[in-house]
């Protein structure tokens, strides 16, 4: 399939709505950012459990229907969108959806007379299109970490194909749970002492609770109605499994570089044109070396990347919801966010290590996950 058969409508973001541990809105978010704050504090609120780097909103681990609506509310109020929308669109991943409802119920005498049916994985979409009050499409992806690239990527395509004029996108993760630490203890993949990505002695991811929403229009729909300036375009989007391995990423970077190679060439963009990357950047062993030979491979010039999860946490399936919206605001603003938790040597050359002016025209996000889900999105300022 050629660029030309993916001609349809131009889609932009004109609004968005963060939760993350640096703050309960975008601005407070990008504001801490920019100051090298770091949510991430030691701590464990399951007394079976050690203490460990965790990224909460909150003092007690977040619900993830509380998070989805702060987010949904002020992506809808940034747009400058009145409810209802029942024409609109909805697309809201994420990797672990309820479990923490599931875990606490189970953990209940009366388990069997507990509210199941509102906590399986699509509630989270579900409860988003009662809020926005829709009566349009409700997906509900999760493809691991790469979920929040995901349904960005599937709400551009409704809206670029004509099915929707707007579109509800995004993720939402609330991973602070028993299971989910021990699974991730068990693993070796949790940090001792903060997270620290594209350092040389990394030690690990922190986990952080953290939602991202988007609203997604066609250009023809936002013009219409005399929107806010947006924050910029989406071009595209690559996305594949390579299925290497059930949690290590590809030595041979078959499945990341296809994502990259197809995110390019149907986004319209050369290599050149990128001057920003959001990478993944955990913080572990094999994502960030994966990552940084992927670029070294990708690119003769190598663009300017940084991780945010060294301030955010490890939001799992919504992280690269974040870090699009990370992007957006960074085209809004020229400046490129930092790789907070940098300790001055790095295993990337072009790292951004304090916030940066540029002028910036287009930027990639990446998000690998594990069963070797990989996707990387494309936002520019202009349509190319």
């Amino acid at each position: 399939m050629s660029r030309q058969n993916l001609k349809g409508q131009r889609v932009v973001v004109s609004g968005l709505g963060l939760v993350t541990a640096l703050g309960t809105t975008a601005a407070s978010t990008w504001e801490g950012l920019l100051a090298g704050k770091s949510g991430i504090h030691m701590g464990q609120p399951f007394s079976e459990l050690p203490p460990r780097p965790l990224a909460m909103v909150g003092n007690a681990p977040a619900d993830l229907e509380d998070l989805l609506g702060l987010a949904v509310a002020e992506a809808i109020a940034d747009a400058h969108l009145d409810l209802p929308l029942p024409d609109c669109g909805v697309v809201i991943g994420s990797s672990r959806s309820f479990q923490s409802r599931w875990e606490r119920m189970a953990r209940q005498p009366d388990w069997a007379g507990n509210p199941w049916l509102e906590s399986l994985p699509h509630m989270g979409a579900i409860a988003v299109a009662r809020q926005i009050q829709s009566l349009g499409p409700v997906l509900a992806p999760m493809a691991a970490c790469a979920t929040g690239l995901t349904a960005i990527f599937q709400g551009y395509e409704l809206v670029r194909r004509g099915q929707c004029d707007r579109a509800i996108v995004g993720a939402a993760e609330a991973p602070i749970t028993p299971l989910t630490l021990a699974g991730f203890e068990q693993l070796g993949a949790l940090a001792t002492t903060g997270c620290y990505p594209f350092d040389p002695e990394r030690e690990g991811l922190a986990l952080g609770e953290g939602a991202a929403v988007l609203v997604l229009e066609s250009e023809a729909a936002w013009r219409a109605r005399s929107g806010p300036p947006p924050y910029g375009h989406i071009l595209g989007a690559g996305l594949s499994a390579d299925a290497y391995h059930r949690t290590a990423p590809d030595p041979e970077l078959r499945g990341s570089r296809l994502a990259l190679k197809n995110c390019l060439y149907y986004s319209g963009l050369n290599p050149d044109q990128v001057g920003y990357i959001h990478a993944h950047g955990t913080g572990t062993q094999l994502n960030d070396d994966h990552e940084v030979r992927l670029i070294e491979s990708g690119f003769a010039q190598l663009p300017w990347m940084s991780s945010t999860k060294g301030a955010t946490g490890h939001t799992l399936g919504a992280s690269g919801a974040i870090g699009a919206a990370l992007c957006l605001l960074a085209l809004r603003h020229g400046v490129l966010p930092p790789n907070v938790g940098d300790r001055g040597k790095s295993i990337y050359p072009n790292l951004v290590i304090e916030p940066t002016a540029t002028v910036l025209n287009a930027a990639l996000c990446f998000s690998f996950g594990f069963g070797g889900q990989n996707g990387v999105l494309a936002l520019g300022r202009k349509q190319p």
